[in-house]
């Protein structure tokens, strides 16, 4: 299909992909605040300081410094030895194969189930530095490179996406895996030194992602039924 009818379906697919994020969010949070956050009831007071003149120099000057700069750092420091990382495995090789279509392939099988191919969660797996450079590794595992490949051209991008065999259930499974799937490396840094807790980072890393895995299988299920 396309033409109007394309873009109808797409915009859709988008609507659809997002309500179900917000519901599937508003439900585990229901069910946690049940279950393993559940606690003794706890009353919320806020006290306003007293107001001051706004002074933009000392505002700007802590911004850049206690927020800018140390979310900057933290994601430098996880970024670069990823990107060594992950030039590394699409350069080595064995028998003529990069070890990352050696992991590619190996997760193929499972990457089915959820719609996926195994190029696409090994994207999503080398991507925990930043969600940013996840399709930048999906086309350069397509494009058989060993750097990570920045198309502005959409239509191109979706060319080489079509002919490495994805269809509308693939990018809804995409989607859903992107708006549920474990955070970034920064994020649970963060969330590391906010709880001090290695225990709260790892369920931050589990519950998005088993939800995503889920909720993969499931539309899987239904879209191999239907057609």
């Amino acid at each position: 299909m396309q033409g109007f009818g394309a873009s109808i379906i797409s915009t859709l697919s988008v609507i659809l992909v997002i309500l179900l994020g917000i519901f599937c969010a508003l439900l585990v949070s229901k069910i946690l605040s049940k279950t393993i956050l559940k606690g003794m009831p706890s009353s919320f007071v806020l006290e306003l300081p007293p107001y001051r003149k706004p002074q933009f120099g000392k505002i700007l000057i802590r911004s850049i410094f206690d927020r800018t700069l140390f979310v900057l750092g933290r994601a430098i420091s996880v970024a670069a030895p990823a990107g060594l990382v992950i030039w590394l495995f699409a350069s080595i090789g064995i028998n003529g194969e990069s070890l990352l279509s050696i992991i590619a392939n190996f997760l193929d099988p499972f990457a089915s189930l959820l719609g996926l191919d195994g190029y696409i969660l090994t994207a999503f797996i080398f991507g925990i530095p930043a969600n940013e450079i996840v399709l930048p590794i999906i086309l350069m595992c397509y494009l058989g490179g060993n750097s990570l490949v920045n198309m502005e051209d959409t239509f191109s991008i979706g060319q080489i996406l079509i002919q490495n065999g994805w269809t509308i259930l693939t990018a809804i499974n995409v989607m859903i895996f992107t708006c549920m799937h474990f955070p970034c490396a920064t994020t649970l840094l963060t969330i590391k030194k906010e709880t001090g807790s290695l225990k709260w980072t790892i369920i931050s890393f589990l519950i998005p992602t088993v939800c995503g895995i889920i909720l993969c299988m499931l539309t899987t299920f239904v879209y191999n039924i239907f057609v």
